[in-house]
């Protein structure tokens, strides 16, 4: 039997790309526009993210909105009572348990916001993200532009020689490049690692 929600029927929305894309700029756009619709809004995102503030998301071009930083998916169910709409920026760094927090939200009539990197340094997969992109109903995949050619850029290639997975950083550790100039940069590197 179908029970009918009094409260308007939730969605995921996912934002992705690489760094430099907008992504954040898109996400802070989006929340906005809620609150100005009088919505109750409540954004989220990973405590290890400290690049520009500890409390806000911040986007490169500098627009910011007040978040709360969490240390993991848990931490968004139990704070998210009686809201409208969840923002959630750097979704790549989330355990894999924020699939089921948003697609529980999204279930309770909440309208989820989600934003993150789909691939990481290497050019693949990152993290939660592909399974975030398969349960949304609406994906936005932004692009920057490359710094190479001036293509639409599609991969965050990392400058500096660390090979963890999660490096926090900005255009000193990473630069956004196009398919073409980023498999160049790859096979360069991975012949002088043989």
């Amino acid at each position: 039997m179908f029970i009918e929600s009094a409260k308007n029927p939730g969605w995921i929305e996912v934002i992705c790309g690489s760094m430099f894309s907008g992504k954040t700029e898109e996400l802070i756009r989006r929340l906005k526009r809620a609150k100005f619709a009088n919505q109750h809004v409540e954004i989220f995102k990973p405590k290890i993210d400290t690049r520009y503030s500890d409390e806000e998301v911040v986007s490169h071009d500098s627009n910011a909105i007040l978040s709360t930083p969490v240390e993991s998916s848990d931490c968004i169910m139990l704070l998210s009572g009686d809201v409208d709409v969840v923002g959630i920026d750097e979704a790549q760094f989330f355990d894999q348990g924020i699939v089921e927090v948003v697609q529980h939200l999204a279930s309770n009539g909440v309208r989820v916001i989600v934003a993150g990197l789909d691939t990481d340094y290497l050019g693949k997969p990152f993290g939660p993200m592909p399974a975030l992109m398969a349960v949304a109903e609406y994906v936005t995949k932004v692009h920057a532009i490359c710094v190479k050619c001036g293509d639409l850029a599609n991969h965050s290639h990392r400058l500096s020689a660390s090979d963890k997975l999660v490096e926090l950083g900005e255009k000193d550790i990473y630069e956004p490049l196009c398919r073409h100039c980023f498999d160049k940069i790859r096979k360069i590197e991975q012949e002088k690692e043989d």
